[in-house]
């Protein structure tokens, strides 16, 4: 089944199309060292292999789970000695991201050297998986899920030359559930539909949406709680409620729930979100994203998903605000640019006689005092007094707030 030419490779034309970046560096024989970033089953493997194909260099692969430093260095000598290969060899590591940072290191020399061209298979961003030494020597190449109409010719090039399917009579009725079972991954269709053969020795087999998920259940494709889609579907979770969407919030929710996401992990990035993103606008929405997190936390799976939804439409529905958390982050920019600066003595405790005579709490302003609530008394360091750090947010409550922050200090903080 795996092509053994670039004009038999499905997918990744922005790669490996007329005129494309790989498909030049093969015509012209001279390959760089890269990184092939993307989801499972895109043909990694496979391009590599008939990269190497293709410039005439011999292939040699290893996988990051079962070797190591030692690997990595029997392979590197006898490139260099040309016993084991003739001249520069491709040196294809699967899953890369598994190597540790020693064991990258060890790359280091041979693809400095041109002992090797290095082409490391990983499904994990190499921004933070492959050490800064390594990726500035490699070209960084991201392979994309393969398109609806790739996966159907995949499909139809199977049942006519795969060695088990081609022997069997298959007609393809629906094919729905097949794809999203696939999510774009190439690998797993194809075992998807195996099973699906398998699961009927004798006779034809007619491949319906009820046939693949009655073998595979309702199982979301393509989320690994520890991967790049985990990270990805929550940022995209986050900004649809930042986004005032309620119907795309529940949506990835959802994706989340189906991929077996830990739900205490959901509620807790809602307490953030409530906070961050909404504030002061409703403040409720931080009130409701408490007790769905200590509600969920008590209650668990299934139920948990109800009160998850109720709190994401909440929330996605709120007016958005997110002076507070610029006021903290003006506020420590300022801490650190200005240090240490002095509380104003009238604002500090004086616990003992000594910080009494030395003017400790000399002419503070108990507010409640005031027939108003409100001193007017100076409350900021010296040297940054009416600075504003706080700056409400256009929406109607914090509106409110502006405009009874500014009868009480007029101009001074700009309100």
């Amino acid at each position: 089944m795996r092509p053994r030419i670039l004009e038999d490779y499905l997918g990744q034309t922005h790669l490996v199309g007329p005129d494309a970046v790989l498909r030049k560096a093969a015509d012209a024989g001279t390959l760089p060292s890269m990184i092939l970033w993307g989801p499972p089953g895109v043909g990694k493997t496979t391009l590599a292999r008939i990269l190497a194909d293709k410039v005439g260099l011999p292939f040699h692969q290893l996988s990051a789970i079962n070797s190591g430093v030692k690997e990595v260095r029997e392979v590197i000598s006898r490139a260099k000695s040309g016993g084991m290969f003739s001249g520069r060899s491709i040196l294809f590591i699967d899953e890369i991201h598994r190597f540790s940072k020693s064991q990258q290191d060890s790359l280091l020399g041979a693809v400095e050297q041109g002992w090797v061209t290095l082409i490391g298979a990983t499904t994990e961003n190499p921004s933070f998986e492959v050490i800064p030494a390594l990726r500035s020597r490699c070209q960084i190449y991201v392979l994309e899920h393969l398109s609806l109409e790739e996966l159907e010719t995949l499909i139809t090039q199977a049942i006519e030359n795969d060695v088990m399917l081609s022997t069997r009579d298959i007609t393809i009725i629906e094919q729905d559930a097949l794809m999203r079972a696939s999510g774009g991954d190439a690998r797993r269709m194809l075992n998807v539909l195996e099973m699906v053969v398998q699961s009927i020795p004798d006779g034809p087999v007619k491949v319906t949406n009820q046939a693949v998920k009655e073998l595979i259940g309702s199982t979301a494709a393509g989320y690994d709680k520890g991967g790049e889609a985990h990270y990805d579907i929550i940022s995209a979770f986050i900004k649809s409620i930042r986004a005032s969407d309620p119907n795309a919030a529940v949506y990835y929710l959802a994706r989340m729930i189906e991929g077996g996401e830990d739900v205490k992990f959901i509620a807790r990035r809602l307490l953030i979100s409530a906070s961050e993103d909404i504030g002061n606008a409703n403040p409720t929405a931080l009130v409701l994203a408490t007790s769905t997190f200590q509600a969920v936390e008590r209650i668990g799976m299934p139920e948990s998903r109800i009160l998850l939804s109720q709190c994401v439409v909440y929330l996605a529905s709120s007016p958005k605000s997110n002076a507070s958390y610029l006021a903290i982050k003006n506020a420590q920019t300022l801490v650190q640019d200005t240090g240490d600066l002095a509380v104003p003595l009238h604002l500090r405790n004086a616990p003992t006689s000594l910080m009494s005579k030395l003017g400790y709490g000399k002419g503070y302003s108990y507010d409640h005092d005031s027939p108003t609530g409100f001193s007017e008394q100076e409350c900021m360091p010296v040297g940054i007094e009416g600075m504003q750090i706080y700056n409400p947010g256009d929406n109607p409550r914090e509106q409110s707030m502006r405009t009874h922050l500014k009868s009480l200090w007029k101009n001074k903080y700009g309100y």
